[in-house]
């Protein structure tokens, strides 16, 4: 049973060691990011970009300083010379060609960045997303824009933002001749992002925007269902495994354990064997004809042999390598195991009392310290 366990155990370790693998490769798969700014190797292609209030007279000014490879900062100043002055800093989406392209980004449900203002501000920050039934290719004011607010300051403000609860302003459905009622939008054919001013920010100042750390997260459950069919099918194969190769150690070594109490079984020629010293063959033979006797005990011995104490324990230390009570439960617990493969209509109770035990749970106890089942499963094992 000692080499099944050391199996049983490495068995155990790899099980644990792939389960971590395996988990570890599920919830990076179940938390998908994508870094914008700086850039890395998401697959989320862009390029900066700046709009104006130009077209509407105005003369406010926007500058992209750093576009992306530390940070997303722009430098602007906004004038009154429109009736809505308005600037925006934007990372349009491209493919791998460098042309604009909506990219799916419907794995994620939420952004955060560091935004940091000087002058303090408020800001909106918008993504522009593709709708075939209204939207023209490229032209982005025909894509709807839900948005919503933050704040920033000097300091830095860490910003996170609900990508799946943006609002889309009630001027863009007045301008695109749409119900203001369908305020639904696709994630998986966003355009661009866009951080424009608001109506709080400061008029005729220079002012300084720096966005970093924009990353977008999400979540993927399919992942996390993977996982617990995987370690339940796992740790299922595991336990199925394991029982099984248990038994089947168990049986081999309820074999082995019977075939090295042969001896025992032979206790009648052993003790007849012609020794020549009488006294312990007197001793020896004395013991395997009286073990089932539940009143046999040194005293009896010694006082049936004539022999003391210190010469018993010295031949059967020296013949068999045992006490007297190790050699009396050896004897008792053989034949034990001998009936109850041989007889498995006798209830267990009789064959412990037959054996010379009066005491059911005793034997029960010392049954199992010797094969390392119960009665029950010993005679279990043992009809198969």
């Amino acid at each position: 049973m000692q080499d099944f366990y050391k199996q049983a155990l490495v068995a155990l370790i790899l099980v644990l060691a792939a389960d971590a693998l395996i988990a570890w490769f599920c919830i990076q798969r179940s938390y998908p990011s994508a870094s914008l700014v700086p850039r890395e190797r998401s697959g989320v292609r862009w390029r900066p970009a700046v709009t104006t209030d130009a077209i509407l007279g105005g003369t406010s000014t926007i500058r992209i300083v750093e576009p992306g490879r530390q940070s997303f900062r722009f430098d602007f100043r906004i004038t009154s010379a429109a009736t809505y002055p308005y600037v925006g800093a934007e990372l349009v989406l491209e493919d791998g060609q460098g042309n604009a392209a909506p990219a799916d980004l419907s794995k994620y449900t939420t952004v955060t960045f560091l935004a940091r203002c000087a002058p303090a501000n408020s800001l909106v920050f918008s993504l522009s997303t593709f709708d075939p039934g209204i939207s023209t290719p490229g032209m982005f004011h025909t894509y709807p824009s839900p948005l919503t607010y933050f704040s920033c300051s000097e300091r830095g403000t860490p910003v996170s933002l609900d990508l799946t609860r943006l609002t889309i302003p009630p001027w863009w459905f007045q301008a695109a001749k749409i119900d203001p009622s369908r305020q639904s939008y696709d994630l998986g054919k966003v355009g661009r992002f866009v951080f424009g001013i608001s109506p709080k920010s400061p008029r005729e100042v220079d002012s300084r925007v720096e966005i970093g750390e924009f990353t977008l997260h999400g979540r993927d459950d399919r992942y996390l269902v993977a996982l617990a069919v995987i370690l339940a099918t796992g740790w299922g194969a595991f336990a199925a495994w394991f029982l099984r190769a248990h038994s089947r150690a168990l049986v081999a070594g309820l074999d082995a354990q019977l075939k090295n109490d042969r001896r025992f079984f032979a206790y009648r020629q052993l003790t007849l064997e012609p020794f020549k010293d009488k006294e312990k063959a007197a001793i020896l033979q004395y013991i395997g004809t009286h073990y089932t006797d539940p009143e046999l005990d040194m005293a009896s011995v010694t006082a049936r042999i004539g022999a003391d104490r210190e010469k018993i324990n010295e031949i059967l230390k020296t013949e068999l390598g045992m006490t007297f009570t190790g050699y009396v439960n050896q004897l008792r617990l053989t034949a034990a195991a001998r009936l109850l493969t041989d007889k498995a209509d006798m209830p267990i109770a009789d064959i412990a009392f037959s054996v010379g035990y009066a005491n059911v749970s005793y034997f029960n106890k010392l049954f199992k310290e010797e094969y390392g089942c119960t009665p029950k499963a010993f005679r279990s094992h043992g009809n198969r």
